[in-house]
């Protein structure tokens, strides 16, 4: 009977004992010329997305892109253009190779959440992702191709800068369009 006390003191020793603390999510702040902007990063919903991205920021890809892509009432997009793309250049960055879609991973298009942008090819994110300024069911898995699109952030802080963003004027720029008129320069990216 003496032999069962030292296992349920164990026992109970062991559930009381603290548990670890999740590490808190990455969070990375954009520096704009519209203002800043903080995304919190979800690696547990999205590994691979999340991973591409930080290596993005930690390269330095993102300072001196542009949001090249604005619809008021659908999204901001950005990640994928250079400012070079006002003074007659391409714009376009060299990126590495595309990574897997992860549109199921049960996060939501809404107003807020951070994408991944992509081709009509599920598999073809590089940099470019773009920031929700409405609640976008149509881009969710399975929609609107079968495949959706892949959120892995979110803005924490800076909404006000979004929403300064999204009210831009725009326009066409040789064969593009919703491109603002005066560029919104992604100044820095870094991680908190």
């Amino acid at each position: 009977m003496f032999r069962k006390f030292p296992l349920i003191g164990a026992l109970l020793f062991a559930l009381s004992a603290p548990t670890p603390a999740a590490a808190p999510s990455p969070r990375v702040l954009f520096k704009t010329t519209m203002g800043d902007i903080v995304i919190e990063l979800y690696p547990d919903k999205a590994p691979e997305t999340v991973a591409n991205f930080l290596q993005y920021v930690k390269d330095g890809f993102y300072a001196g892109t542009v949001f090249h892509r604005v619809i008021d009432g659908f999204m901001i997009q950005g990640g994928g253009m250079s400012k070079d793309l006002y003074t007659g250049g391409s714009g376009r960055k060299e990126t590495r190779a595309p990574i897997s879609l992860e549109s199921k991973n049960g996060l939501k298009n809404q107003t807020g959440w951070v994408a991944m942008a992509r081709t009509s090819v599920p598999d073809s994110a590089t940099a470019q992702f773009f920031i929700n300024v409405n609640d976008n069911d149509s881009l969710n898995h399975p929609q609107p191709d079968g495949h959706g699109y892949a959120v892995f952030g979110k803005v924490v802080e800076g909404m006000q800068t979004v929403n300064a963003i999204k009210g831009v004027r725009t326009g066409s720029m040789g064969p593009m369009r919703d491109v603002p008129t005066e560029a919104v320069v992604i100044e820095s990216a870094t991680l908190l």
